[in-house]
């Protein structure tokens, strides 16, 4: 991590602390760290979340193998209000598939950071927001490499792509409905030639308990607009929820993807492509 983006996230936390010592004296607050689930529940469809699982390409030999997590470190709790602090570390790998059971490296990518949660319940709807603090970078792996012709696959050599950026995510949730609309500002990127700001949007929804209890199928989408250029990437996904809605169990699922790659090195490639998908909700 760069030393400038060390001491913005030593600032921010030193800045919090103090308030989370005084909401202890607050009445009717509770406070509680390392809770053993999450105050905002990842948003199925969206790219950028805490993953544990493959996608299989369907028309190609290629895979991703998604591994990460999000846990919240403090959560506050105040009459139907909660914040939360938390921290997120994950990667998302793309792999080729070869013969004898191989599948070698092409490309991967790191993020990391600190998130930031609201929610508020009421009966049967609930509305609140995220906002994460976070870095990304991307590097091609030795599988990108041809060792026969000592060269970087496709023409391609690795290239430096790093951002940071913040992100603002706001929802409104109805029964097993959930919405959210929202943006992203990147403050540092490189190449700098990357518009720094895009807006986003998504729903899911998941017909809870339908095929029997705790199987509930989910449909869900997420769609991204550059604000510079009007590019988009849209999200997909359709499959079956094993274990709680909003809480540890599986899911496998159908994908289609169609926009800019998600690996960074790739990041000026479009791509379309349907996918399946199992995935461990943690």
């Amino acid at each position: 991590m760069k030393p400038v983006m060390k001491k913005k996230y030593l600032i921010l936390l030193i800045l919090i602390f103090p308030f989370v010592g005084q909401a202890q004296n607050l009445p009717e607050t509770e406070i509680e760290f390392f809770p053993n689930d999450l105050t905002i529940h990842p948003f199925t469809a969206n790219h950028l979340e805490p993953e544990l699982g493959f996608v299989f390409k369907m028309d190609s030999n290629q895979l991703f193998l998604n591994i990460g997590n999000s846990m919240d470190l403090v959560r506050l709790k105040h009459n139907s209000e909660i914040f939360s602090i938390g921290a997120d570390l994950f990667t998302w790998t793309l792999l080729k598939k070869e013969d004898n059971f191989h599948f070698p490296v092409d490309a991967i990518d790191y993020m990391f950071g600190l998130n930031f949660g609201f929610k508020t319940a009421v009966h049967d709807y609930a509305f609140g927001a995220r906002i994460r603090l976070s870095h990304i970078s991307a590097h091609f792996v030795d599988g990108h490499f041809d060792k026969t012709l000592q060269q970087w696959k496709d023409g391609m050599s690795p290239r430096v792509f790093s951002r940071e950026f913040v992100e603002v995510l706001g929802f409104y949730s109805f029964y097993n409905l959930r919405i959210y609309v929202g943006g992203t500002y990147l403050y540092h990127v490189d190449p700098a030639g990357i518009g720094k700001a895009s807006l986003q949007a998504g729903l899911e929804y998941f017909a809870k308990d339908a095929l029997s209890y705790n199987i509930s199928p989910y449909i869900s989408a997420d769609g991204i607009m550059r604000t510079n250029d009007n590019k988009r990437n849209f999200t997909l996904n359709a499959g079956v929820k094993f274990g709680k809605i909003e809480g540890r169990g599986l899911r496998i699922f159908y994908q289609y993807y169609n926009g800019y790659d998600t690996n960074g090195e790739y990041f000026d490639v479009r791509r379309e492509y349907s996918a399946l998908g199992i995935n461990l909700d943690l």
